[in-house]
């Protein structure tokens, strides 16, 4: 999809690593901005897709009110795997050309816009796709999604 879309993009290989902690050691190797990515399920049961920098603290109850969502809760490896054909440690944005009912709402970190190049697990957790932020956007839009563009609240993480 990427060719089609006319996206510049590149994958590295690299051991699987499910965390970001696990990554670090790739972080210097791979140009651009390392990403996480939370799946969750709101008590309403909504999906949602929240697409932050790694180095970013991921609190939930801020999340929760910055988006003014309900309750959030890590969604279950069933259901992520239901809806977006991955397994928990490879999450990632590309996973969306998998929602085919188109479930999930996707929120995007300001911070990851901001870097001109990003880096994802390509559906699976043993490689980094890189690509433009801008095409990021371009991607997801493609699929038929309109992201939420937001700063998301956090403290940096501990290394």
């Amino acid at each position: 999809m990427f060719d089609r879309l006319g996206i510049e993009h590149s994958t590295v290989e690299h051991p699987p690593f499910s965390t970001v902690a696990e990554g670090r050691p790739w972080h210097d190797k791979i140009p651009g901005l390392h990403g996480k990515n939370l799946f969750l399920k709101d008590r309403k049961g909504g999906l949602w897709l929240v697409v932050m920098p790694a180095d970013k603290r991921a609190d939930i109850g801020r999340l929760e009110k910055a988006l003014g969502a309900p309750r959030f809760s890590f969604a279950r490896p069933d259901l992520l795997h239901e809806t977006l054909a991955l397994v928990p440690g490879s999450v990632t944005p590309f996973g969306l050309i998998n929602d085919t009912q188109r479930r999930v709402t996707v929120i995007l970190d300001e911070e990851v816009l901001d870097s001109e190049w990003v880096n994802f697990h390509p559906l699976h957790n043993a490689a980094s796709t890189t690509l433009r932020s801008s095409d990021l956007l371009r991607f997801i839009r493609a699929l038929g999604y309109e992201p939420t563009v937001v700063r998301l609240p956090g403290e940096p993480a501990d290394h």
